[in-house]
């Protein structure tokens, strides 16, 4: 993986620790020479995983909107910073830009975002590995309710297999290398969408 996503809030949670590994993330990919493309705000985790990369020299793409410009205040020290129109363009160019994902912390925004990703990757549009960190336990209940669509007939254990869990970063890093995606998905072609 030359290159990763990061999906995550733009604020930084109740608890230091949302914060610390973040800033790690960031820290370990640029040590390992991996690109992280991320939203491009300065704020909250957002920007706390930039600075980490950024801290060891790494390479920082940020993805942001025009109109959160002045919400999510653009980060000015990004190797580069993209300015989309929509949300879903913004997504869009993240997918395109990474190898892979990486979920931390945050709020509804990040939930939409994982699960936008996951659904292409189910729907056979990508191979990505996505992955979540769960820092402290934060998606504990996220796991659960994943593993109660399972049981209720919602959802194939092979496409809930699909969504990497560690709480920690090489651990995690080290599933994303060895995943292989499914073979079969649900059918959908991509003039289909």
């Amino acid at each position: 993986m030359k290159s990763i996503t990061v999906f995550c809030g733009s604020s930084f949670g109740t608890d230091k620790i949302y914060e610390e590994q973040a800033f790690l993330l960031g820290q370990t990919l640029a040590k390992k020479d991996i690109q992280l493309v991320y939203g491009g705000s300065e704020t909250g985790l957002m920007g706390t995983i930039a600075n980490g990369a950024l801290s060891e020299k790494g390479k920082v793409i940020g993805v942001l909107p025009q109109f959160l410009q002045t919400k999510e205040i653009a980060h000015k020290n990004l190797t580069e910073l993209i300015i989309v129109e929509t949300m879903h363009e913004r997504k869009t160019k993240m997918n395109e830009l990474c190898d892979g994902v990486i979920v931390l912390p945050g709020g509804y925004g990040t939930l939409e975002e994982l699960f936008e990703m996951i659904t292409w990757a189910q729907l056979g549009l990508h191979k990505k590995p996505i992955g979540i960190l769960n820092i402290d336990g934060f998606y504990d209940d996220l796991i659960k309710l994943v593993q109660n669509m399972v049981d209720k007939g919602f959802l194939k254990q092979i496409n809930s297999d699909m969504l990497l869990m560690s709480d920690t970063i090489e651990n995690l890093l080290e599933k994303m290398r060895n995943y292989q995606a499914p073979t079969v998905w649900k059918v959908i072609s991509k003039e289909e969408i």
